[in-house]
């Protein structure tokens, strides 16, 4: 195994947006390619991590940019970027057409066999990606919000969808949930959701604790939920690819 790593920059509109691509220089021949947004922070390290594990597991995985190269310290700026992009959708679109382009067009990306998912903010991105029908294999969103920008025609969504759900999540409740599984239902949508037990918001992310207490907003880290989502996740592969 040989994992390597590069920066891509790439435009959407006048910006210009950064991502991060990992893959194994050891495996020939066409492989899945991985689209990975990020969350409310933008591309930082916890980000290219997950973008490494996917490599490891034998894809092409692309951490696509949605704040234009933009990272935040705080969660105030991160509020910030998060708006600019929900209060502009139609811009949000673009980006993540954008990015799933760049993945489709990577050497070795087999572009019959791709997948986006999504960390919170990213998860909401990654389910509108399924929404809009882009021609994704699977789609998985791990804490994200579940609201919707647009409403998929029955039939409409191609991808198949995994949810993973903290049972504890203070910031995307139950009730939101329930009303995702009616939206699924009606969509005809091919979905599973995972609801993890205990779990608060964020619960993939080790560095959750320490934001949450540093900062009193209500996330944190859950070992067993993060590795049981991340099964999940690679058992939705091996069943689309």
């Amino acid at each position: 195994m040989n994992i390597l790593t590069n920066q891509i920059e790439y435009a959407v509109g006048d910006a210009t947006h950064h991502a991060y691509l990992a893959f194994d220089d050891e495996i020939t021949g066409p492989r899945p390619g991985v689209a990975v947004v990020h969350e409310w922070w933008g591309i930082n390290d916890y980000i290219r991590r997950r973008a490494h594990m996917l490599a490891e597991l034998g894809y092409t995985a692309l951490a696509i940019d949605m704040f234009a190269g933009q990272t935040a310290s705080n969660p105030e700026e991160a509020m910030g970027l998060m708006n600019g992009v929900l209060g502009d959708m139609e811009t949000g679109t673009a980006a993540l057409k954008a990015g799933y382009d760049l993945l489709l067009n990577q050497p070795g990306v087999d572009r019959d066999r791709t997948a986006a998912i999504g960390y919170c903010f990213g998860g909401a991105m990654v389910l509108h990606m399924a929404r809009i029908g882009l021609p994704l294999s699977a789609v998985a969103s791990f804490h994200g919000a579940l609201g919707s920008f647009h409403t998929a025609d029955p039939g409409s969504i191609k991808a198949k969808i995994l949810v993973c759900h903290g049972g504890a999540d203070a910031m995307v409740s139950m009730d939101d949930l329930e009303a995702f599984k009616q939206e699924m239902n009606a969509a005809q949508a091919d979905y599973e959701v995972l609801v993890l037990d205990g779990a608060m918001h964020g619960f993939t992310s080790p560095e959750a604790d320490e934001n949450g207490a540093k900062y009193g907003i209500p996330v944190g880290y859950q070992k067993q939920a993060d590795e049981k989502s991340w099964e999940a996740l690679q058992a939705l592969f091996q069943r689309v690819f």
